[in-house]
């Protein structure tokens, strides 16, 4: 198996757990808590920044500081409803108490105290339509660098209808060029529907020293340390991930595939 492809460790408690050191390298970090109702889950932030995303189901979200009642109202991602998210900064610690069964998104990097411990008002989150034909996909920008809402965090989540291409034409963001790119790490938790379903994701660079496909199902995480990285549901089955990125900038900044870029010039006119 890929060493790119993560398995979720199980069906409770913290089933998926990436960190800096795990994944080799130095911004994300990624891990998922799954827990039935009434359970309790908890963390210090110690030096680094944190988003809560309610992925599925009711938690009541804290801080030693403040209490941010309830968060989260669906109950499957592929209600494709906004999602509920806290914001937590460096220095301080979160809590989370299930009110019903869900799923929590823990995504975290550097932080430098720039921000303030916040909910993020799904009202503020915008739905976009990406691409055209069987590229096209719906992404709900939790926290992308429009939004002054983190220090490097930054979080998107995208549906990708069965038969579609996401992520699509391969594009890459793993080296700091101004304004034309920047490097930034990324992880994608996949979820699928029905379940037992199945999607692909391929991450490689134009020199080919890195290229692998993987297999992704419901509850996997792919790594994207650089390169390329498309993924595709195929049909039959619908396609969800959560994407967390940070780098040295907060910006997002990309490059296509020179040879699929015309893709994008196209659908573009």
């Amino acid at each position: 198996m890929s060493s790119l492809l993560r398995k979720p460790s199980g069906t409770t408690g913290k089933v998926v757990d990436i960190t800096p050191e795990d994944a080799g390298w130095r911004y994300v970090g990624f891990a998922v808590y799954t827990l039935k109702a009434g359970e309790t889950a908890g963390e210090a932030t110690g030096d680094r920044e944190a988003i809560l995303v309610m992925v599925e189901g009711k938690a009541r979200l804290s801080t030693p500081e403040v209490d941010f009642g309830v968060q989260g109202e669906r109950m499957s991602v592929f209600e494709q409803t906004k999602p509920y998210a806290v914001y937590v900064p460096n220095g301080t610690s979160w809590s989370a108490r299930a009110e019903t069964d869900c799923n929590i998104a823990v995504c975290s990097a550097p932080g430098f105290g720039g921000h303030a411990a916040r909910a993020i008002d799904p009202e503020s989150i915008p739905v976009l339509e990406r691409g055209k034909g069987a590229n096209t996909r719906y992404v709900h920008p939790i926290a992308m660098d429009d939004a002054d809402i983190a220090d490097s965090l930054l979080i998107t989540e995208v549906y990708t209808p069965q038969g579609n291409w996401s992520s699509y034409p391969p594009h890459r963001h793993d080296s700091d060029e101004g304004e034309a790119m920047t490097y930034l790490e990324e992880t994608y938790y996949h979820r699928i529907d029905p379940p037992q379903g199945f999607g692909f994701q391929r991450v490689f660079t134009e020199d080919g020293e890195l290229d692998e496909t993987m297999a992704v199902c419901d509850g996997d995480t792919v790594l994207v340390p650089r390169g390329h990285h498309p993924c595709g549901a195929p049909y039959g089955y619908d396609m969800y991930y959560l994407n967390v990125m940070a780098g040295p900038k907060r910006q997002w900044r990309f490059r296509n595939h020179p040879d699929h870029d015309w893709i994008f010039q196209r659908d573009s006119k």
